[in-house]
């Protein structure tokens, strides 16, 4: 049922929507205000087919993300011989988990919390169809913090409305409703609502696509607006403002708000993503004949005749023969600095560098005056050369040989790779690429033979969105905290978002009720580089934010803390709209999976990750005539479309 307050303790619903100046559209809507609309079917199958193949085909997955474990999960179901190659030592990309130790306690750690929204339609019915669904709980609200004071917190609470009684359930419940600043007489205004309400594929990215968010709220924009749901939303993106297209913008909040009719409570596991999510996909693709190889690094990928000819890879650690260019880190002195985040390198030799990235748990490591190296988060202590002199670090820092250099880019090779398994060759009837950018730009500069020249400056034309951290910290005391467990932050210097992990997760649940301690964890979703150029800056200042967001941790003891700081997240700039690639490509036999990809229907974030394996699992599924998935998405159009 839809959340309604008291309408005599804020404004009527006829003021509402005069406030909004929507009172004549919603009279001419055709549903009623309280019968929800259902998820749009996206290109349904008119003819009845075939669900499994009957002949064996083969199809080589490379990433194992959410993109990746979607598609391969589809067509495992279907029959298809799937190989599936991750580089890393775990499945999930940025839902991965992994084990750590805290004293004498072992908890597995994540890459920073994930919201499960009802509009996840194709996210949701994967986890209905392995009956799954205790393993997530209901946050039951979400707030908004403002620092300031200048306005009070929002409270989202579920929905069954469409817009716009979305927007007037909104105005009626929120407390800064008169500080919007809505004025619909004021041209520039009225271009603002009919933009945000009326977004429509491909005439909003047409229109949009050229502008980046801060040029447009630059002028005579609603500030209200823009500080209480632009700014924070935005973010969520974990695109910053200055580098996000006002078209993805708009599909963003179209998905999440005006064409969705769920609201924006959510779900989060009751344990970390690994267990809850992770492992039971992964789990089903090998229980139905599919095989999963983690630790691969592809070595070459042949091309002939428009069609990938065969894969090769070798299993091992991340440390191996195969080389990768790596971009000039101008942020940090004296231009030696190669990466970003925790993949950051040091070429102190014209020959050499070495991984900054701490071998205990991926911190990178901070260069001492006498030549050294310690970690800021657990205190590792490395020599000049990478030799590890002090736990809990058991291994040195990886030594890499630059091969070459081209500008301000160098290509390193492990000086001393580490293979566990032999080289593999794959000839597969299709491929999928499901890396992030940066992993999907490196195939492409693995590939050999006839290559698709249009298709590989598309990819090499992929944005990466500005870095993204995770502090996540234990401390010696609980505390009170009236918002949600989950509530973005607005107004920090670094700091977007707080969970309170020792109130969702079982591991840290039971953890604090044993102890009275807890476990909080601060996010920033694209901070500047500039601002905070070191893992230094970034805990130092998240520490400071903490007892700021939550002055009764003053005085507090962190126990214990941990840092994720990654460069990868799928940039949406302005002008990308028109070269990004889609699922099918050029090469006959590739498929592309991942939330780069771009989508033919309102989709964000782990929805378009899923979304977007499963729409390549359907492209193949279609070439062997078999019925495809139906694919879920809100209205895919803005009631008031321009």
């Amino acid at each position: 049922m839809s959340y309604l307050p008291n309408l005599s303790s804020f404004v009527s619903r006829r003021t509402a929507l005069k406030m909004l100046g929507v009172g004549a559209v919603g009279a001419g809507l055709g549903y009623s205000r309280f019968s929800k609309p259902q998820p749009t079917v996206y290109q349904p199958d008119r003819l009845e087919l075939p669900q499994n193949l009957q002949q064996k085909k083969t199809v080589c997955i490379v990433g194992g993300g959410l993109a990746g474990l979607a598609c391969a999960y589809e067509l495992t179901k279907r029959g298809f011989a799937v190989t599936l190659l991750e580089k890393t030592p775990q499945l999930g990309g940025k839902i991965a988990s992994w084990k750590i130790r805290v004293g004498e306690d072992k908890f597995m750690m994540e890459h920073g919390f994930h919201g499960f929204f009802p509009q996840y339609y194709n996210l949701k019915s994967i986890v209905r169809e392995l009956a799954i669904e205790d393993n997530f709980k209901s946050l039951e609200f979400y707030s908004v913090l403002f620092r300031e004071g200048e306005y009070k917190p929002e409270v989202f609470r579920p929905s069954h409305s469409a817009f716009p009684w979305n927007i007037v359930d909104l105005a009626i419940a929120s407390p800064n409703r008169f500080q919007w600043g809505i004025n619909l007489i004021n041209l520039k205004h009225l271009q603002v609502f009919h933009a945000i309400t009326g977004f429509r594929i491909p005439q909003t990215f047409k229109n949009y696509d050229t502008l980046s968010v801060a040029d447009w709220v630059a002028e005579d924009f609603p500030q209200g607006l823009y500080d209480l749901y632009f700014l924070p939303f935005a973010k969520s993106s974990l695109n910053a403002p200055d580098r996000l297209s006002v078209g993805e913008l708009l599909q963003f909040f179209h998905f999440y708000f005006f064409g969705n009719p769920e609201g924006l409570a959510f779900n989060g596991t009751r344990d970390d993503m690994g267990t809850s999510l992770v492992q039971p996909i992964a789990q089903f693709i090998v229980n139905n004949g599919g095989k999963i190889v983690t630790e691969a690094t592809v070595k070459e990928i042949q091309c002939q005749d428009g069609k990938i000819d065969s894969l090769r890879y070798q299993q091992g650690n991340l440390q191996t023969d195969v080389p990768f260019w790596v971009e000039r880190n101008r942020l940090l002195d004296n231009g030696k600095y190669y990466g970003a985040g925790d993949r950051l390198y040091l070429a102190a030799q014209e020959t050499e560098a070495l991984s900054l990235t701490c071998t205990h748990q991926g911190c990178s490591v901070r260069k001492q005056a006498a030549g050294g190296f310690i970690c800021p988060c657990h205190g590792a202590i490395y020599d000049a050369r990478g030799k590890v002199l002090q736990g809990p670090a058991k291994r040195d820092l990886a030594a890499f040989n630059i091969v070459q250099r081209q500008g301000d880019r160098v290509q390193l090779v492990a000086k001393n790779p580490v293979a566990t398994g032999e080289e593999t060759a794959i000839a597969a009837d299709y491929y999928i690429i499901a890396a992030d950018v940066p992993g999907t730009k490196h195939l492409f500069d693995l590939m050999q033979g006839e290559i698709d020249a249009d298709i590989y400056t598309k990819v090499q034309k992929l944005a990466v969105s500005d870095p993204f951290a995770v502090g996540r910290f234990w401390l010696d005391r609980d505390f009170t905290w009236e918002q949600s467990n989950f509530t973005s932050l607005s107004g920090y210097d670094l700091t977007d978002s707080i969970t309170l992990y020792h109130r969702i997760q079982t591991q840290f649940i039971e953890w604090s009720e044993r102890t009275g301690y807890s476990v909080v964890e601060l996010h920033a979703y694209c901070y500047k580089e500039k601002e905070f150029p070191t893992q230094d800056a970034l805990l130092a200042t998240f520490e400071k934010e903490l007892f700021e967001i939550v002055p009764e941790l003053q005085g507090a003891k962190i126990l214990h803390k941990e840092l994720v700081n990654q460069k990868n997240f799928s940039g949406y700039p302005p002008n990308s709209y028109r070269d990004r690639p889609e699922t099918k490509t050029e090469i006959a036999n590739l498929m592309f999976a991942g939330d780069w990809v771009k989508m033919p229907f309102p989709c964000g974030l782990m929805e378009r990750a899923v979304s977007s394996g499963l729409l390549a699992a359907n492209a193949i599924i279609h070439e062997e005539g078999l019925q495809q998935r139906s694919l879920f998405s809100v209205n895919p159009e803005g009631l008031l479309k321009i």
